[in-house]
C-alpha cells in the first residue's frame, strides 16, 4: 500500500497493482476506439466510483467524445446496496445517441442495469458498459454484461482505484481485497 494513512482494514490483499490497471485501461481504450469508430459517443462517467477510470480512459480513446456524468448510488456510504438513489441525472439529450457508461465495478449490476435502462428510456440508440473490474460470481442481474472489462476481481469486498471501503481508499493506486472472513 502507499505511505498515505487510511482508516482501512489492516493487511488487505493486493489484487491488481498500478501497472496492471494501467495496461487494462489502455486495452479498453483500444477496444472502444475500434468498436465505435465513426461514432461520437456520450462518455458518461458513473460517479463517484467511475471518476478515476473515467479520467484515465477518456484521454486514451481516439474518438470525439461528448462528456456527461450520472450520479446514482445504492450504497450511500455502506457496504450493502439498497434502493437506487438519484443524485444527478445526465444533462445531455440521449435521443439517438451511443452512450458509454463508465464505472469502477460490475458486481451484481443493479445500479448499472438501472442506469442502462434510464439511457434507453431517454432514447439512447445504444448503450455500452465499460468497467474497470468485473467481480467473479453468478449473482448478476440476468442479461446484464459489460462490453469492456479491465480486470477480474474475486468475489470478495474490493476497494481502491475508484472503489471505496466506507468512503475511503478510492484514490489508492491499486485494487485491494479484504481478507476472507
Amino acid at each position: 500500500m502507499s505511505d498515505i494513512a487510511f482508516k482501512l482494514p489492516h493487511n488487505p490483499d493486493l489484487i491488481h497493482d498500478w501497472p496492471a490497471i494501467d495496461a487494462a485501461i489502455s486495452r479498453m481504450a483500444v477496444e472502444i476506439t475500434a468498436d465505435l469508430a465513426g461514432e461520437r459517443p456520450i462518455f458518461m462517467t458513473v460517479l463517484t466510483g467511475g471518476l478515476l477510470i473515467g479520467g484515465c480512459l477518456a484521454h486514451r480513446i481516439q474518438l470525439d467524445l461528448v462528456f456527461d456524468y450520472v450520479h446514482a448510488t445504492r450504497y450511500r456510504g455502506t457496504t450493502e446496496g439498497g434502493t437506487l438513489h438519484w443524485i444527478a441525472k445526465p444533462r445531455s439529450s440521449l435521443k439517438n445517441q451511443v452512450v458509454i457508461l463508465v464505472d469502477d465495478i460490475l458486481d451484481e449490476g443493479y445500479t448499472l442495469d438501472a442506469l442502462r435502462q434510464h439511457c434507453f428510456d431517454e432514447g439512447a440508440r445504444e448503450v455500452r458498459i465499460a468497467v474497470l473490474t468485473l467481480k467473479r460470481h453468478n449473482r448478476r442481474v440476468p442479461g446484464l454484461k459489460a462490453d469492456y472489462i479491465g480486470l477480474d476481481v474475486p468475489d470478495r469486498y474490493v476497494f481502491g482505484f475508484g472503489m471505496d471501503y466506507r468512503e475511503l481508499g478510492r484514490n489508492l493506486p491499486g485494487i485491494y481485497a479484504l481478507k476472507d472472513s
